[in-house]
């Protein structure tokens, strides 16, 4: 699904905080007793997690891939449960897949809940996510894909960036500066089963990510997808455009990870 208002783009993950952040307000009729739980995949942006920690809501981060959600929608301790991916695709434990439609209803539903008064001016979908904004913050957001790498050259690219993880120099993140790296690995808290090893994650002070993850689902090849994301609190400058926001960010991670001298790739091949 992709939520659109007047001359405005809601991206996935935004979506997908707002609609949980409405839902805990009652403004959504499936959970009027509240959200059980909710779980984004790993790339996704950390906006759900600011509304989850707010509103005390359990909160799962999962490797990339529907099947992990559905293990947490079968238990039945998390209902109603609402789960997404930075990749479009949202949904809750009423059905154990992706679903637009719903999502579509949800952001109608939150629409109506804020223009009963036709007196008063229209609140736009641009308008709520803009207040949401204002209480959360914003997390600018971008995904830079290097398709049709050689698929030596794309694990090479991760092998390295591992093998230096406690040995960077100083001014490595320049202009931003490393508080944590790791390779993320999932416990799954229904049956304990350890699905490890699904990309480098790197956490920059102020909450800013950078996160390097292969993939197999390109036409050809190997795909290295790296997510860069800038947090913004409430107090800054919510209003810019997020492609250039994260452009720093995409230029550390073209330099930490040697891209350009192990793929010969100097850009991305595809940035959404």
């Amino acid at each position: 699904n992709m939520i659109l208002g007047q001359g405005f783009f809601v991206t996935p993950s935004d979506s997908l905080a707002v609609i949980v952040d409405q839902a805990a307000l009652g403004r959504i009729p499936q959970f009027t007793k509240g959200v059980g739980g909710a779980a984004r995949s790993m790339p996704t942006s950390g906006a759900l997690d600011l509304v989850c920690s707010k509103r005390g809501i359990p909160l799962f981060e999962t490797p990339t891939g529907w099947k992990f959600f559905g293990n947490l929608m079968d238990s039945g301790k998390y209902s109603p449960f609402v789960c997404g991916e930075e990749s479009f695709g949202t949904g809750s434990d009423h059905v154990r897949e992706k679903d637009g439609m719903w999502a579509v209803l949800c952001w109608l539903q939150i629409l109506a809940a804020l223009n009963t008064d036709p007196a008063k001016p229209l609140v736009s979908v641009g308008d709520i996510v803009r207040q949401h904004w204002g209480v959360y913050g914003r997390n600018y957001y971008a995904r830079h894909d290097y398709e049709g790498l050689d698929t030596a050259k794309a694990n090479e690219v991760m092998s390295t960036m591992i093998s230096k993880e406690g040995t960077w120099a100083v001014d490595a993140f320049s202009p931003f500066a490393l508080e944590k790296q790791d390779v993320f690995s999932y416990t799954d808290p229904v049956d304990g089963s350890v699905t490890g090893n699904q990309g480098v994650r790197f956490a920059l002070k102020g909450g800013s990510r950078i996160v390097f993850r292969l993939s197999g689902t390109g036409v050809s090849g190997a795909t290295l997808r790296v997510y860069l994301e800038k947090y913004e609190p409430p107090t800054g400058d919510l209003s810019l455009n997020a492609i250039s926001v994260v452009e720093p960010l995409g230029k550390v991670a073209l330099s930490i990870a040697n891209i350009e001298a192990i793929t010969g790739r100097s850009s991305p091949s595809v940035i959404t």
